[in-house]
């Protein structure tokens, strides 16, 4: 069972030496291969990558270089992705943390209106208007 947060800090703190630390809490790290972890989605959600890859607005052939690992998408495609695969705000935001990028956060205006949408299962259509309408960027 992966630990918490708080629990992999204590462990850090009290660790003789980084590399031991490193070798034991391996299994606890978030950040893996983007290619690795959305074909990992797709098979858990039984979405198949053009089905994810229409429903997130995203050019299907940058889409595609994604899925292969080819391409490093920004936050806000990452986040296109993430209204394709119609996830969850938790989910969200530990496919944000596997890739390295910050969650989101609700005392930033864009992100509070990200999280909004993702609650109420806002299409990406859907929230990339509204969005436009509060002066942000198009999250493709």
């Amino acid at each position: 069972m992966k630990k918490s947060t708080e629990e992999l800090l204590k462990t850090l703190k009290h660790a003789p030496d980084y590399d031991s630390y490193l070798k034991n809490e391996q299994e606890n790290f978030t950040v893996c291969p983007l290619s690795d972890y959305l074909s990992a989605l797709c098979a858990k959600k039984n979405t198949a990558p053009a089905q994810c890859i229409s429903r997130s607005g995203l050019d299907r052939t940058y889409a595609y270089q994604i899925f292969s690992g080819h391409k490093n998408p920004t936050r806000d495609k990452v986040l296109a992705l993430c209204f394709g695969f119609l996830l969850s705000l938790d989910e969200t935001q530990t496919l944000l943390k596997c890739t390295g990028y910050g969650p989101l956060y609700p005392r930033d205006p864009k992100d509070s209106l990200i999280i909004f949408a993702l609650q109420r299962n806002y299409s990406i259509a859907d929230v990339n208007e509204l969005l436009f309408e509060k002066g942000f960027s198009l999250l493709h």
